[in-house]
């Protein structure tokens, strides 16, 4: 349900509009309901400015992405989920929420201007945790494989099949999961992480004739494509001559972790090789570096937020310890892995305040407005919650609409 003209009725009010009329303010402090949350954030993507919006947890994103596409375009709303898996446990991520995480990045950097999935976006939602974590620079200029109907494509089928193997997509008899393809004749199968269904590119010769979903199950075809296939890659560690060249030589010097390193060397992607992203790769990078100098940081209940990144800086400091102190020979770390670290927030915050970005609060908490020249209370409150008493609900409705 679009809800979108609330949007010009709620900007109206006095404070919020004299907010929104300084988006480029290095600090401000909105004490505001959880329930305008969307609407403060919508406001100033109005204003021209890429908005980070960060909430404590996964689900608050999921929920406020939802809300915030009742207010605005749905399309112009990404969200960035953050790992399943510590920085540097050897565990890598599931294949979709990489998948998804660089179309985001792909939008920012390249935003598609034929499909409103791929176009700009104007507000990404993110948990703190995603901002948190350093990241492989240049993420959002890894190229997805795009295909569509009518399309000839340069070098053939072969060509496009190298091109799944090099960003990470695994070759296999039949598609099941994300992050796999399968060729049978003139017949390409690819599952991209970020659709719910895999695509079936049927092609003649070198020329694209039809794109399609199908399912899993039965490998049944599903309707048609509309915006072809668009396939963004499956790891944040791509295997490039550059990485190989330097596993291969982090195996020689430690033969400890050749069960590993080898595999990487070989071009062969491994569980857990993203845990070696700060000595295979040139530098790591945060999460706001990508957003461009016309954005902006909101940080969505800083109390609750505050609370979980302190408690992931302290679990991610203590795996990292104990896994490594156990790993290696005397109690000392084979190979330091601190970079790729969980950021503490104020690190976060003091980077932004170095590269130019806005950073704004919204708490539910009233400020002092006269003790502090950054906050601004606005004249709102939190909604009755009913909680199953339908009939004081509709009651409520109907003096409302009277």
């Amino acid at each position: 349900m679009q809800l979108s003209g609330l949007l010009d009725l709620v900007s109206s009010d006095p404070s919020l509009a004299r907010a929104l009329q300084a988006p480029t303010a290095a600090s401000l402090d909105l004490s505001a309901p959880a329930g305008l949350r969307p609407f403060v954030l919508a406001g100033l993507a109005r204003q021209g400015r890429t908005v980070l919006a960060v909430t404590a947890t996964g689900r608050e994103a999921e929920d406020l992405v939802d809300a915030l596409g009742s207010v605005m375009d749905p399309h112009r709303v990404a969200l960035f989920p953050s790992w399943e898996t510590l920085p540097h446990e050897r565990l890598s991520p599931r294949a979709d929420t990489v998948g998804r995480r660089l179309a985001v990045l792909r939008r920012l950097a390249h935003p598609s201007s034929d499909d409103p999935a791929t176009g700009p976006v104007d507000v990404v939602v993110a948990p703190v945790r995603s901002i948190q974590q350093p990241q492989v620079p240049g993420l959002g200029d890894l190229e997805p494989v795009e295909l569509r109907p009518g399309q000839d494509i340069d070098g053939g089928l072969d060509a496009v099949v190298r091109r799944l193997v090099d960003i990470s997509y695994a070759r296999v008899e039949l598609v099941e999961k994300r992050g796999e393809f399968a060729v049978r004749g003139g017949i390409l199968d690819v599952f991209p992480p970020t659709e719910e269904h895999p695509v079936r590119v049927e092609l003649w010769g070198d020329t694209v004739e039809e794109v399609r979903f199908f399912k899993v199950s039965d490998q049944r075809s599903l309707h048609v494509a509309e915006h072809g296939l668009w396939a963004p890659p499956c790891r944040e560690l791509l295997l490039t001559p550059q990485v190989r060249a330097r596993a291969k030589a982090l195996a020689a010097t430690h033969p400890e972790l050749a069960d590993i390193l080898d595999k990487v060397a070989d071009g062969t992607p491994v569980e857990g090789m993203e845990a070696f992203a700060p000595v295979l790769a040139d530098e790591l990078r945060l999460l706001i570096d990508e957003l461009g100098p016309d954005a902006s940081v909101v940080v969505c209940d800083p109390e609750k937020v505050r609370t979980r990144a302190h408690d992931l800086v302290r679990t991610s400091q203590e795996f990292l310890d104990a896994s490594w102190s156990t790993a290696a020979v005397g109690g000392v770390a084979p190979i330091d892995l601190g970079a790729a670290a969980y950021r503490t927030l104020v690190d976060v915050r003091d980077h932004a305040a170095q590269i130019g970005l806005p950073w704004w609060t919204v708490t539910p908490f009233t400020a002092d407005e006269d003790l502090e020249d950054d906050a601004v209370v606005l004249a709102a409150q939190q909604a009755t919650a009913y909680r199953g008493e339908t009939d004081r609900a509709v009651q409520d409705l109907r003096g409302w609409l009277a």
